[in-house]
């Protein structure tokens, strides 16, 4: 099987993001001294990038798109899209939980910050081979190469973020109104992960509807869902006639990480910019649905 090894920037884009997220976890895993669960899961956001993107350059290596059981337009981006979030959550939790309040210059330390910065830099890496793939004005691509596609990817991410923070603790269940916010977390979730396995499993045309159509439909029920979610949270959670706290308690301070109250903050924040993401995918789905018709 004959070797086709073209030169171009993306594909220095992928070696360079293969690297940089090699090094990050190769040198965390050999000093950095992880200790609990988010050392883990910063290990896994930078060797599943690497895994996946070797992945990717050793098939168009070797020419075997054809064979792919997925659809090599909307794979590649896709995952580089998703490994430059992982790498960019990982480049923000990584100093949080294992830099804050260390002290030093010793090989724990620096071990540490070499990961950072290596993972900081496959972020770029990966950002850049988003920004190559994408679909240019007038240029036929698959639909995750494009706009509306790349914010379905970002939308179901920040998702994943927002159960995290809204599961340890658990705080949703303290009224019927911010179990409906979890229930417009997920069944967003579910329906913007669906449109992706679709389009990356080459799967929309077996939709007895267009595909255009639907997915203008669901952004704006997504919009309206959220516009709620994003009003909804901060009032339950902040307001104190509802049982909310307005102030930073005291003893977030010394707290390692987020503490309860930073998580609650921090889901109001990312409603709010799911929010902006799904209004912008309306958008841009709208104009879709137009030029198409």
């Amino acid at each position: 099987m004959p070797v086709v090894v073209r030169s171009s920037p993306l594909l220095w884009a992928r070696v360079a993001a293969m690297v940089f997220a090699c090094v990050a976890f190769s040198v965390a895993l050999y000093g950095a001294n992880l200790t609990h669960g988010t050392g883990d899961w910063c290990i896994f956001c930078w060797s599943f990038s690497f895994v996946g993107t070797l992945l990717i350059v050793l098939v168009e290596m070797f020419g075997l798109q054809t064979r792919s059981p997925v659809s090599w337009k909307n794979f590649p981006i896709t995952f580089a899209c998703y490994a430059s979030l992982l790498c960019l959550s990982a480049s923000i939790i990584f100093p949080l939980y294992f830099l804050k309040g260390y002290a030093g210059r010793d090989e724990m330390i620096n071990c540490r910050i070499v990961s950072t910065v290596f993972s900081c830099l496959a972020t770029i890496a990966y950002l850049s081979d988003v920004s190559l793939s994408k679909a240019r004005p007038g240029e036929v691509a698959g639909y995750m190469a494009t706009a509306p596609g790349l914010l379905k990817v970002c939308e179901t991410f920040v998702a994943c973020i927002i159960f995290v923070f809204i599961s340890e603790p658990v705080s949703y269940d303290q009224n019927t109104a911010t179990q409906w916010c979890l229930a417009v977390y997920c069944i967003c979730f579910i329906l913007s992960a669906a449109i992706i396995v679709m389009c990356v499993g080459e799967c929309t045309g077996c939709l007895p509807f267009s595909f255009a159509r639907f997915l203008s439909t669901y952004a704006l029920l997504a919009v309206g869902l959220y516009l709620s979610a994003t009003i909804i949270w901060p009032i339950y959670k902040f307001d104190s006639k509802h049982g909310g706290q307005s102030h930073r308690p005291n003893s977030c301070g010394s707290t390692n990480g987020l503490c309860p109250w930073d998580k609650l903050l921090a889901i109001s924040v990312l409603s709010a910019l799911n929010f902006i993401l799904y209004l912008s995918d309306l958008i841009y789905s709208a104009r879709l649905v137009f030029v198409s018709a």
